[in-house]
């Protein structure tokens, strides 16, 4: 199966699912990996590293800052030329946006957010979850070339193989676009949510401890500082339910749920969090999940395997010196 796998990047860093679809991608055999943008040679050379065969290079000042329109463009003018079977992406934004466009393009379709594949005779049969992630479903895409966007930390990522190299291939861009990029600001720094393994979250009752003798807004810093500081110790992310966000708590950037990001952490700790079900749909994929809440009745015990009923900030102190402990610092 003649494969292609687009990396997807900011400024030249990739996001760390590009190399699990890269990795996915292998398993058919050959690989091509589709690298755009604007002084990305490095990026290039970490395609091979992480196992690309051929690494198909469009490398284009019109091209530094992500508009949809040229590269899409750039991808269905390549796809139409090399005649792909299947091209892989990772979830994100960029990524299911293009896979979209050039479904269009090439009268083809797209499965979006597939959490496995499997080879069923000469069938591609993907698994995506539906219903708000109480359902998987397994269904396939018949038109050629198939797009499919592969949601992250659902699949294993890559050993690097430093030096490795590959044939590269140097092709032209598709400059013409309806929109310019005027500016933009930058996002906070720190573990990114989407890749994160470990994610520690707020929720609405980081703001409840009358004992504190604060305001809401000034109980919540400190809720959250407990929160941010387990999730620095343990290497991950911070994450926030939407009522934390709606209150102004937190930036949205943090939102977890079905109108923020669905996470797949190897550890999701909900710290008053309720757990409603626009909440649950974001982290139905995480492989463990611990709650702190003083309601014994909240919804989020429900997919918790462990579960405290108590104030977060008598426990998430209690969680993070015991960490400290175990882990020398």
């Amino acid at each position: 199966m003649k494969t292609w796998v687009y990396i997807d990047h900011f400024k030249g860093e990739a996001v760390s699912s590009s190399w699990e679809a890269l990795g996915v991608g292998k398993t058919f055999g050959p690989v091509s990996a589709l690298v755009f943008g604007s002084g990305v040679d490095a990026l290039a050379q970490a395609a091979f590293e992480f196992g690309a065969d051929e690494v198909l290079l469009v490398d284009d000042p019109a091209l530094a800052d992500f508009r949809a329109e040229p590269y899409a463009a750039t991808l269905s003018a390549l796809a139409q030329a090399g005649s792909p079977e299947l091209v892989l992406l990772p979830t994100t934004f960029r990524a299911r946006e293009m896979a979209a466009m050039s479904a269009i393009d090439l009268n083809s379709g797209v499965l979006v957010d597939v959490t496995a594949l499997e080879m069923s005779g000469d069938e591609l049969v993907a698994t995506r979850p539906i219903y708000e992630g109480k359902l998987h479903e397994k269904t396939a895409c018949s038109a050629r070339p198939q797009f499919i966007t592969l949601r992250g930390r659902a699949f294993p990522r890559p050993a690097r193989q430093a030096g490795r190299t590959g044939t590269l291939t140097r092709s032209a861009a598709q400059t013409g676009a309806l929109t310019n990029v005027e500016g933009y600001s930058a996002g906070e720094s720190g573990v990114s949510i989407n890749d994160a393994g470990v994610v520690v979250a707020g929720g609405r009752g980081v703001s409840n401890n009358p004992a504190l003798g604060l305001d809401e807004k000034a109980t919540a810093e400190k809720g959250f500082a407990l929160v941010g500081e387990l999730a620095a110790l343990l290497g991950g992310a911070i994450g926030a339910s939407r009522a934390a966000v709606d209150a102004g708590f937190i930036p949205y950037s943090h939102q977890v749920g079905q109108t923020g990001k669905v996470v797949s952490p190897d550890l999701y700790i909900a710290a008053g969090i309720s757990g409603s079900i626009q909440h649950i749909v974001g982290i139905r994929s995480a492989k463990l999940v611990v709650a702190i809440n003083k309601d014994a009745e909240a919804p989020i015990f429900s997919v918790a395997r462990y579960g405290v009923v108590g104030d977060l900030f008598t426990y998430l102190p209690l969680i993070t010196a015991a960490f400290k402990q175990r882990l020398g610092k």
